[in-house]
This record gives structure tokens, C-alpha cells and sequence, in this order.
């Protein structure tokens, strides 16, 4: 550690500035360790390219969209754009964490590094999704202005401690999101380049993850702090564009992301990993926030439960529907 890392509770002691540096080795070896286990891929590889044709326009054989064209399920759509929407934000997101963690050192060498990563993601879905005609291209293309033109600003842009925090767990939820929209799109091309868009996430939030948890060994009373805040505050990045609640609810009762997703599959693996509510030696801001964590985490489990029967209950009344 560039800084000694003595129990520290005080937020007068630990500045973001601070905390940055102390915090650079750690993202130089969490850096070379993911260059090392990356793989470089091509996002042209994953577009079913023969399946394309013309839209209207400047093409006088272009043919208009219809969702009969569409191999993916209702819900497999819903989603997608979703997820492309959110990936379309990534100039947003690089001025933020290019803010918080500087473009200088082993953290600009980083922040510059993801961006071009997570630039392949929007690149391959949005090829897939015109070139196998998922989507309704005027509609996708209305909603990327109206979402990027709002802009972005992070919930957790106040401080570094709790945008490190945020993207440990955001970047799972994205790769869990990813995941089950191929699960749930119908279309093995699309699930395919979807889990291809996972790993990369996964990777980032193994970066993300590892990064927290030598926060938690400098600073533990306020890195406790911040993981209370960003989990009981949660939010999905896309979470500003149009129409996301009720792309949100039906992405629920498809389980692409829900509840009981939320819970057992993005927030309970990043809390067991780094032993979160096992952490002694807190001073007593640091054991308020596990403790509310701990309760926090009880409730939700409970929230989930009740969203399970709903849906088991819904499930039973559309197959009693479909025997009928």
C-alpha cells in the first residue's frame, strides 16, 4: 500500500485524493491481472450479417419493420433495448468515473481500458438488433436521443468510496441482466452474444469487487458506510429513459431482473465474497451501517418472497388459461 492503512472511521481523515492514491497500486495489479485473463473479441463475429436487408429511406427496396420479422420473444425485446440503451450512455459514464479516478496513472490507464471495452457491447447489440430486425429501428433510435440528450448523472458521483461501491455490484447486475435476456430471448444467435457480453462484465466486476475490498482493509468504518448506502439505494443506470418502469415490471415477470434476482444473484454473492457482515473491528458509524445492511438485506429477502408467490400465482393462472 502506498499509504499505511491504520482503522480509520473518521471521513475527515480519508479524502477521495487520499484514497486514490493509496488505492493505485491495488488498481495496477487488479489492471495487469485483467489484461492478462481479457480476451479480445470481435463484435462483427456475433452479427448474423445475411439475415439483413434494407429499411425504407434512401433505399427505394428498403422494407419497413414489422415485429413478425423478429426472432426474439416479447420479453427478449423488451429487454435488449434496455440494455442497449443503457450501453448507449457510455460517454456519460466515462466523464464520470474520468472525474472521479482521474485519467492519469495506473486509474486513467483503467478507466480508458473499460470504456473501450464496454464500447463493444453497444457496438455488437445494436448490429444484431437491426440486421435480425429485433426491434422497431426508428423507435430504438427515438429512444437513444431522448435518453442521452436527458444526460447522466450518477447517484453516487459525491464520492469515490461509494462509486466503487456502486460498480461492484452494477457491473454484476448487468452481467446477470445480459445473461437472462439471451436466456429469455428465444434466438441462440442473440444468446450467444449476449453471454460473450457477460464475461466482459464479469471481468469488470471482479476489477470493481477486488478494488472494494482492499477499500474495506484501509477504510473499513466508511467503506461499510458507503456499501449500506449504494445496496439500500440501489438503482440501475438506465434507469432515467423512456419508459423504464414498465420495461423494468415486465422484465420482472420474465425474469430477466427482479427481486429475487436482485437479491441472491447481485448483491448477496458481492456481500458473501468480501465476508461484508463478517467484518469486526468497526468503530461505531461502521457497525450502525452492517447492522442496517444486515436489516436492509432481511427486508429485501422478505420484499422478494412475496414477489415469488405473486408470480408463482401468475404462472398457475396462465397454464389453467392455457388448459382450458
Amino acid at each position: 500500500m502506498t499509504l499505511t492503512s491504520p482503522h480509520l472511521g473518521s471521513p475527515s481523515v480519508w479524502t477521495d485524493a487520499r484514497l486514490l492514491y493509496a488505492l493505485e497500486e491495488v488498481v495496477e495489479k487488479e489492471l495487469n491481472r485483467h489484461l492478462k485473463v481479457a480476451k479480445d473479441w470481435m463484435p462483427h463475429e456475433y452479427v448474423p450479417w445475411s439475415d439483413g436487408r434494407n429499411f425504407p429511406g434512401l433505399f427505394e427496396d428498403g422494407e419497413a419493420w414489422d415485429k413478425e420479422q423478429s426472432k426474439v420473444t416479447e420479453v427478449g425485446r423488451i429487454a435488449l433495448v434496455v440494455n442497449l440503451l443503457t450501453e448507449d450512455n457510455l460517454p456519460s459514464y466515462h466523464h464520470e468515473i474520468a472525474t472521479l479516478f482521474g485519467r492519469d496513472g495506473a486509474w486513467g490507464t483503467w478507466v480508458h481500458r473499460w470504456t473501450a471495452e464496454e464500447g463493444r457491447h453497444g457496438i455488437v447489440m445494436r448490429d444484431y438488433l437491426l440486421t435480425s430486425r429485433a426491434v422497431d429501428p426508428d423507435q430504438l433510435e427515438q429512444f437513444r436521443m431522448a435518453h442521452m440528450s436527458e444526460g447522466f448523472e450518477s447517484d453516487n458521483r459525491h464520492s469515490m468510496l461509494h462509486s466503487v461501491a456502486y460498480v461492484a455490484f452494477q457491473e454484476l447486475a448487468t452481467r446477470i441482466s445480459h445473461r437472462n435476456t439471451g436466456h429469455q430471448s428465444g434466438d441462440p444467435v442473440c444468446d450467444r452474444m449476449l453471454a460473450r457480453i457477460a464475461t466482459d462484465e464479469n471481468l469488470h466486476m471482479v476489477f470493481y469487487r477486488n478494488l472494494l475490498k482492499a477499500a474495506f482493509e484501509l477504510a473499513p468504518d466508511l467503506t461499510m458506510q458507503a456499501v449500506r448506502d449504494v445496496v439500500v439505494n440501489f438503482r440501475m443506470p438506465g434507469h432515467g429513459m423512456p419508459g423504464f418502469e414498465r420495461a423494468a415490471a415486465q422484465m420482472a415477470i420474465g425474469e430477466v431482473y427482479n427481486l429475487r434476482i436482485h437479491h441472491d444473484d447481485v448483491l448477496q454473492p458481492v456481500l458473501r465474497h468480501l465476508k461484508v457482515m463478517e467484518i469486526d473491528g468497526l468503530g461505531p458509524e461502521g457497525l450502525k451501517a452492517q447492522e442496517e445492511l444486515g436489516v436492509f438485506m432481511g427486508g429485501l429477502d422478505a420484499e422478494a418472497r412475496k414477489f415469488d408467490e405473486k408470480l408463482a400465482a401468475r404462472k398457475a393462472r396462465m397454464a389453467a388459461r392455457a388448459a382450458l
